[in-house]
């Protein structure tokens, strides 16, 4: 048993139904709060979100690890000057057997593109031969149960001006995930008002 999953079985839960979807909601003894999603069809993550202790004065505020960002919107910032909509972005995804990284809005042809493990700093390296575009992308699922990262699960394709990256799941993580899932479905369900939120209003 890893300290990770010894903290999100220590900390305080709460759960919610919301058709196919079970949320849980964990208030960690360092004071984080973390909500997951899962598709109860298929036990798969769908979507973390972290609020940290310095967020805790807003209760909007939530860093989206998992799942699509959240669109934001001010009023008062309307006529504001804002960063262009065809600057590239990073969405994560959870399957059952994979971890993806879709990063949109990248013009460049395939072949340019490489995506390389870095052992040292525990992330992959993304990267243009035509010096476009160079991202670091960590991945906190693997660095919580120390898990070295492996060059041979990392594969990649580009359409659509979408570069989409899968890293396979190593069978330590698969091993996690049952558990974990097995845990919180062992906590009783409230109502919808049970859990907080993670997506602004």
């Amino acid at each position: 048993m890893t300290d990770w999953f010894t903290n999100l079985k220590n900390a305080k839960k709460s759960c919610i139904n919301d058709k196919n979807l079970k949320k849980v909601h964990y208030e960690l003894n360092d004071g984080r709060q973390l909500v997951e999603e899962y598709n109860t069809d298929t036990g798969v993550l769908t979507r973390r979100a972290w609020r940290n202790l310095s967020n805790l004065s807003n209760e909007e505020k939530w860093d989206i690890e998992i799942g699509d960002p959240e669109p934001t919107y001010n009023s008062k910032e309307e006529h504001a000057i804002k960063e262009s909509s065809g600057q590239p972005f990073i969405s994560r995804r959870n399957t059952r057997i994979n971890l993806e990284w879709r990063i949109r809005n990248l013009p460049y042809p395939p072949e340019v593109y490489s995506v390389i493990v870095n052992p040292e700093e525990q992330c992959l390296v993304v990267k243009t031969s035509n010096k476009k575009y160079f991202k670091k992308i960590p991945i906190p699922d693997l660095s919580r149960l120390n898990i070295r990262l492996d060059q041979t699960k990392v594969s990649f394709t580009h359409k659509f001006n979408t570069l989409i990256i899968v890293y396979q799941k190593p069978k330590e993580l698969l091993e996690f995930e049952k558990l974990l899932y097995k845990e919180i479905s062992k906590i009783e369900p409230k109502n919808l008002e049970g859990v907080p939120d993670c997506r602004p209003s």
